[in-house]
């Protein structure tokens, strides 16, 4: 992030009932993650080669129907999961959370 752009920080961070995870922004934006999607897009040396960048996790490996059992705040700049397949090494960023989001907003044309 640039000193013209700050760090964009989540005031808000939950699991809902369904599975979703609801990030609010201090801008008030929501984001809504599907759990399986976030697992996919973990970036942890496990599932992305740390010097080529090349994806090693098998996106078909990841059940539709997994849920993150935990969520945990990382500094001030992260979250990482407990998801329940097991897998808990990833630190989700909060500028990558954002850049990501998968909301009409953010992902139109």
């Amino acid at each position: 992030m640039s000193a013209l752009r700050p760090m964009p920080v989540p005031r808000d961070a939950a699991v809902l009932p369904d599975g979703t995870i609801r990030l609010v922004w201090r801008d008030g934006h929501v984001s809504d993650y599907s759990a399986p999607a976030l697992r996919r897009a973990c970036p942890c040396a496990t599932c992305v080669d740390e010097w080529t960048g090349a994806k090693r996790l098998d996106p078909a490996t990841v059940a539709a129907d997994l849920t993150a059992r935990a969520m945990r705040r990382v500094g001030n700049y992260a979250l990482a999961f407990d998801w329940s397949d097991g897998h808990g090494t990833g630190i989700y960023a909060f500028d990558r959370l954002r850049a990501d989001c998968p909301c009409p907003i953010c992902t139109g044309p």
